[in-house]
């Protein structure tokens, strides 16, 4: 039985079906169908007919429809994750940690909903201004069109439909064409709730229908996360629009010479979990490391030692840490790019094998700067790790890149860490971890090919609105 799309909350089912497949061994794990043209053109005509009534809704409304959703994504944690896991390859417990993540994602997008009031100016600092007050409030910019990636298919939908419920705008969302059926599953959890008609629609459609409707000016805000080719692409079609881009990256981790035995024990078993998780399939999976020289050697074994302790096959079992990528085609690109830099003159130090669409986690180094793999996004489970011999090397090393999303310094020393925020050229420095931690509520985003704008709930609601003024004259201060 095929899965419904969502038009303004209305369970549909087009003619042209959507198989879906696990990347683990091809099976069929579901189906959905393309959404026919007439459903497309009534979710974007139902989302512009719908902006004043979202806009009114109280913020009571907006805050338990989110709460709602939140409630039903932390009951429902196996289902769900079982539906993530068979569509997406990715491995059961992190599959349970993205549910939970988008349960959190939505409660803090009823709690922003609550909080969202706008603040008060007092414009009596000027004599001319005497008896004025001015209050600033932010309004919706309009209808904002998603477009969702496969890596992440329900806490990345969840960043994108929390933060419009919450500030009062309609959002017509599409799921990555690999990974529906969790968006959709998300979409029967949204019809339980009271928000009005047209306040959101969840379909499938090709990349061409994609296309067209991100030019629609009826969707005059675009807030899109995947490839950067194609984030650019989407920037440059509609210039007047307001387009947010969280993109790619080649996240890296600088190591100090501060760090002990167990300090580097720590740092080796968060790298290797990090730069291997979902198949290494994130933007902020660690793709890059700097070591001092004092400390790279014994970092480097332990780094190797840990990665060949992850556990690899099946992703419904528990014990696997590292499952396939989304597919074979993936699959081969990293193995291309591997040899490419082994052929180069890298050091292979584990891993470096394919078997359909699962790539064993790897572990390089002396990897020449111009390879792939250290310029690029592997988007793979592969780790370079280089020697260094100084922090002034490691930071320049880590700049020298197009993209710029997170960093992470594992470091004791204070002065450090405030110089790390200041010359790194990337949206966000973790100090003591791998970049690749992420609050969903904090500000998240890129500088560079990385990306514009920010998500995090209230970052992502602040850039889908714009501020209003409202100044009252002749009222006591």
């Amino acid at each position: 039985m095929a899965t419904p799309y969502w038009i303004a909350g209305e369970a549909k089912l087009g003619d042209d079906p959507l198989e879906v497949f696990s990347p683990y061994d091809g099976r069929a794990v579901g189906r959905t169908t393309l959404a026919v043209p007439q459903d497309v053109e009534a979710a974007i005509a139902t989302a512009h007919q719908a902006q004043a009534a979202c806009a009114s809704a109280p913020a009571h409304v907006r805050a338990a429809a989110l709460d709602h959703v939140s409630r039903e994504l932390s009951t429902r944690v196996e289902e769900i994750a079982a539906v993530l896991t068979a569509e997406s390859g990715k491995p059961l417990k992190w599959a349970r940690i993205e549910v939970a993540r988008a349960s959190s994602t939505f409660r803090w997008g009823a709690e922003e909903a609550r909080r969202w009031s706008g603040s008060v100016q007092r414009l009596d600092t000027d004599p001319s201004a005497t008896g004025r007050m001015a209050l600033v409030r932010r309004a919706p910019r309009g209808p904002v069109l998603g477009i969702a990636p496969f890596n992440f298919p329900l806490n990345l939908v969840a960043h994108k439909v929390a933060p419009a419920i919450a500030v009062g705008t309609p959002i017509v969302l599409k799921p990555a064409p690999a990974t529906p059926l969790t968006a959709l599953l998300l979409g029967e959890i949204l019809a339980e709730t009271d928000l009005p008609k047209g306040a959101w629609s969840i379909l499938p459609v090709t990349n061409d229908v994609a296309s067209v409707m991100v030019t629609d000016p009826r969707l005059p805000v675009v807030s899109f996360t995947g490839s950067v080719p194609v984030g650019w692409a989407i920037r440059d079609a509609v210039p007047r629009k307001h387009v947010t881009l969280e993109l790619g990256g080649n996240a890296a981790v600088v190591v100090a010479p501060d760090q002990d035995e167990d300090d580097l024990a720590h740092a080796a078993a968060r790298i290797a979990t990090f730069a291997m998780y979902q198949a290494g399939q994130s933007c902020i999976s660690v793709q890059r490391v700097f070591a001092h020289r004092e400390i790279a050697e014994q970092l480097t074994t332990k780094l190797v030692e840990a990665v060949q302790q992850l556990g690899t096959g099946d992703p419904a079992d528990d014990t696997t840490d590292v499952g396939p990528l989304i597919d074979e085609v993936a699959a081969r690109r990293v193995e291309v790019w591997v040899e490419e830099a082994v052929a180069a003159g890298a050091t292979l130090l584990t891993g470096g094998t394919r078997s359909g669409a699962a790539y064993t986690p790897t572990v390089l180094t002396d990897v020449p700067r111009d390879a792939k793999v250290s310029r690029e996004e592997v988007f793979g489970p592969v780790v370079v790790v280089e020697a260094v011999d100084s922090i002034d090397e490691a930071f320049d090393r880590v700049n020298d890149s197009r993209f710029g999303l997170q960093a992470g310094v594992f470091t004791h020393n204070l002065q450090l860490a405030f110089r790390a925020a200041h010359e790194l050229e990337v949206g966000g420095v973790v100090i003591g971890d791998v970049p690749s931690f992420r609050a969903d509520q904090m500000p998240y985003g890129g500088l560079k090919d990385s990306g514009s704008g920010r998500e995090g709930v209230r970052a992502a609601m602040e850039d889908l609105t714009e501020e209003r003024v409202l100044v009252l004259t002749g009222v006591a201060i």
